[in-house]
C-alpha cells in the first residue's frame, strides 16, 4: 500500500466517526429538553431550528387541591452582578399575588403550589425576550386566569394590569394584549425579540396538553419597597 493510501485508510475512518458523534449532538439539541432540573418532563426543550422548526411543549400545570407537603423555597435579594429574576406577581384585577420562585429540581420537577416560577431559559423582566411565569389553576393560584378566559375567550383580561418585582427591588408593569387558549407549544414566546410577559395556567387535569396564556406589554419600571419585593414562599408539594 502506498503511502497516500495508507493515510487515507485511517483518515476516512476518523471522518466518518467525526460525523457520527456530530449527528449524535444534533439529536440531543433536537430532543434533550433544557429544563429537565428545574421543569417537569413536559416542559420545553431546545428552541426551534430554522430548517425543522420543531414545537416546543408547554410546562405542566393542572388543577387539583394541593397536598400541605412543606418544599424548599423564599425569596432572596439579588446579590452583585447576579441576574435579576422576578420573586413576586400581581394581578389585581383577578386578585392573584403569589411569591414567584426557580423551578425546584430533583427527581420530582412536577410544579409545586402556593407559588408561580418562572423558566430559566427565558426572559426576566427589563430583558428583550419573554419571560414566562407559569401556576397551576387552583385557588389562590392561576385559576382566575383560566375562569376569566372561558368567558368571551378572556377579552376582559384585555388592558388588566400585571405587576412583577424582581429580586433587584425593581417593579415591572404590564398591560395585557391578548388572551390565548388551548396552546400547545412555547414557540411564539420562543420567538419573542422585545421584552413580553407571559402567564400561563392549565385548562384541565395533569396532562391536559391545551394552556391558556395571558400576554402582557411593559408599560414602565421603577424601585420597589424590598418588602414587597421579597414575600416569604412558602411551595407546598401538589397532590
Amino acid at each position: 500500500m502506498t503511502r497516500l493510501g495508507s493515510i487515507a485508510a485511517r483518515l476516512i475512518p476518523a471522518l466518518m466517526t467525526a460525523a457520527g458523534v456530530v449527528i449524535v449532538a444534533w439529536g440531543l439539541l433536537s430532543y434533550t429538553s433544557p429544563t429537565t432540573a428545574g421543569v417537569p418532563s413536559d416542559a420545553p426543550s431546545a428552541a426551534p431550528s430554522a430548517a425543522a422548526t420543531p414545537t416546543v411543549p408547554l410546562p405542566s400545570t393542572g388543577p387539583g387541591e394541593p397536598t400541605a407537603t412543606p418544599l424548599p423555597g423564599g425569596s432572596a435579594a439579588a446579590s452583585p452582578g447576579e441576574r435579576a429574576t422576578a420573586t413576586r406577581v400581581v394581578v389585581p384585577a383577578l386578585g392573584i399575588d403569589l411569591p414567584v420562585i426557580r423551578p425546584p429540581g430533583g427527581p420530582d420537577t412536577y410544579p409545586p403550589c402556593d407559588v408561580a416560577m418562572y423558566l430559566q431559559e427565558l426572559a426576566q423582566p427589563g430583558e428583550p425576550g419573554a419571560t414566562y411565569l407559569y401556576a397551576h389553576a387552583r385557588t389562590g393560584m392561576f385559576l382566575p386566569i383560566l375562569d376569566a378566559s372561558r368567558i368571551d375567550d378572556g377579552t376582559s383580561m384585555i388592558g388588566m394590569l400585571v405587576s412583577v418585582y424582581t429580586s433587584d427591588d425593581r417593579l415591572h408593569l404590564y398591560e395585557a394584549v391578548e388572551v390565548r387558549r388551548g396552546v400547545t407549544t412555547l414557540d411564539e414566546a420562543l420567538a419573542e425579540r422585545d421584552e413580553v410577559l407571559y402567564l400561563q395556567t392549565s385548562e384541565g387535569p395533569r396532562g391536559t396538553p391545551g394552556k391558556t396564556q395571558v400576554v402582557a406589554r411593559p408599560l414602565s419600571v421603577g424601585p420597589a419597597d424590598p418588602s414587597e419585593a421579597h414575600p416569604a414562599a412558602e411551595p407546598v408539594a401538589c397532590g
